[in-house]
């Protein structure tokens, strides 16, 4: 692989003149020209780079959430059987109907103190704060400087 900045680290390159000897030659916009092209490169590099590192979080997240889905479902699994388990121990204890009755008057007690604990949660998501106080900083920093503060 060749080095996308000769130079550029120091070393010299054989049969290429140095760093020094090359910008005191070349015309100030062949130089700016090569700045240019060879940031653009790093862009390219650093963009390529980020992507390969997101795909790769990404797979490894995707594998994560499907082992917590799996979980999900053999816990789900779990809970019915325990229901069941308590639904026939009650029956045994105080009648089927009624045993059927309390296992629901429980889920339901459960479900709705869920409730209430995730739209409490809900309600204190403020988004992004500093985002969007940074965001709005830029405009004024892109303001040309008048000289009064």
């Amino acid at each position: 692989m060749t080095d996308p900045f000769p130079g550029a680290s120091g070393r010299t390159v054989p049969g290429q003149p140095s760093a020094e000897e090359r910008a005191a030659s070349t015309p100030l916009g062949e130089l700016l020209s090569e700045v240019s092209r060879d940031l653009s490169t790093l862009f390219r590099q650093e963009v390529a780079l980020a992507k390969a590192e997101l795909t790769d979080s990404a797979k490894k997240a995707g594998k994560g959430a499907g082992m917590f889905g799996g979980a999900g479902v053999a816990g789900l699994f779990a809970l019915l059987f325990l229901s069941i388990a308590a639904w026939w121990g009650l029956g045994y204890l105080i009648g089927n109907a009624w045993s059927a009755v309390i296992i629901a008057v429980i889920y339901a007690v459960v479900a709705a103190i869920l409730a209430s604990r995730g739209r409490k949660e809900i309600k204190q998501i403020d988004g992004a704060p500093q985002t969007v106080a940074t965001v709005k900083e830029v405009p004024e920093t892109l303001k040309p400087n008048t000289g009064r503060n």
